[in-house]
């Protein structure tokens, strides 16, 4: 399969390229991430925060973001604007459902990113008391992988655990989210069909880029035959339809958009995504790097910095430079996810030139 997209393929992305630029000029906000702790009970390799030393921090008082939301409440629709805990590991809060019901009570839906070590029946019941609408679970292949890349030698049991209960549940949103690398990579198939027999009918596939932990050990990297099979794999996976498998949100594919994505390519960060960091930092999403982050929520008003900042975010010219510079893809992928520019602003990795015809 030709990498470049064909000429229908060209139109889809044309008409979507319009859709995104007017989405960029109103900038609704749709997706609130809260990093609400950096404590962790595991030891990721491929942890962007280095949660394990980071975990000083202290953890972000409630009423601080409860702030955040109160401010924002008046110039959203809280039904449309999904909250959700991240870390760190959210679970380790004993407040998350605290925080929970009052997001309940201003009618904002919320959820979670968890690796399911402390999702045990009683916390999950307490969750759904609290309005939990969503939650995503961490599982990185079989045991022995998943176990080597989360550093706990209780992760994958925690894991499957956790997913066996959703599975029986019928009022929550949830999928299983899988980090490919070199020692997962050869099972994918046989995962796959070990999912579907968990239940799970949702699961997105990601690659590890290299930053934060994941930069020194290179067992974590995939080489681009590698990742041109798993676009394959997911477009077999949704074909088939036992479950429906998607690459990440982050990066162009060319031929393959629309194709192993619900939606075309666009980074949704500082657009309609926005996040409010452990020490109160405002940003795109929480993976981008810290010269990106647009103001503070203990020195600035939340609803000014997003209707007046993150402008390099919804104008992404400044990325036309480096590999991007005479790329004739650029005007679709816009230099790519935020998350995947480093300090300078050059690009880590780009998905379009990994991909083999």
């Amino acid at each position: 399969m030709n990498k470049r997209p064909g000429l229908r393929k060209r139109l889809a992305l044309e008409l979507f390229r319009s859709i995104r630029k007017n989405r960029a000029k109103i900038h609704e906000l749709r997706t609130l991430f809260w990093e609400c702790t950096l404590r962790c009970n595991a030891s990721c390799l491929h942890c962007g925060s280095d949660c394990h030393v980071s975990s000083a921090h202290p953890d972000m008082p409630v009423e601080d973001f409860l702030k955040v939301i109160d401010e924002i409440t008046p110039h959203v629709d809280p039904h449309k604007v999904m909250i959700t805990f991240t870390g760190g590991e959210a679970l380790v809060r004993k407040d998350i459902e605290a925080c929970g019901r009052e997001l309940n009570k201003r009618e904002y839906p919320w959820g979670i990113v968890s690796n399911g070590l402390l999702l045990n029946r009683t916390r999950l019941d307490s969750l759904l008391a609290a309005g939990m609408h969503s939650i995503t679970i961490s599982l990185d292949g079989f045991e022995e992988a998943h176990n080597w890349l989360r550093g706990n030698r209780r992760s994958f049991e925690g894991a499957v655990n956790a997913i066996a209960m959703l599975a029986e549940e019928k009022e929550i949103v949830w999928d299983v989210v899988t980090c490919v690398n070199q020692k997962n990579f050869k099972d994918l198939m046989l995962f796959k069909d070990f999912l579907i027999e968990l239940g799970v009918k949702n699961w997105r596939i990601f690659t590890i880029f290299p930053v934060g932990r994941a930069a020194e050990t290179p067992e974590l990297q995939i080489n681009d035959t590698q990742f041109t099979w798993i676009l394959k794999f997911i477009r077999h996976c949704r074909a088939k339809g036992k479950i429906h498998a998607s690459f990440a949100c982050e990066g162009f594919l060319g031929n393959y958009e629309g194709e192993v994505r619900d939606q075309i390519f666009h980074c949704n960060a500082g657009i309609s995504t926005a996040s409010v960091l452990i020490d109160g930092s405002i940003s795109g999403c929480p993976s981008i790097r810290a010269n990106f982050h647009q103001g503070n929520i203990y020195k600035d008003s939340f609803v000014d910095v997003w209707n007046n900042g993150f402008k390099e975010y919804r104008n992404r010219e400044w990325a036309r430079k480096g590999q991007c510079a005479d790329c004739d893809m650029f005007r679709y992928c816009e230099g790519s996810g935020m998350h995947l520019h480093d300090d300078s602003g050059d690009l880590i990795t780009c998905h379009y030139r990994r991909i083999e015809n």
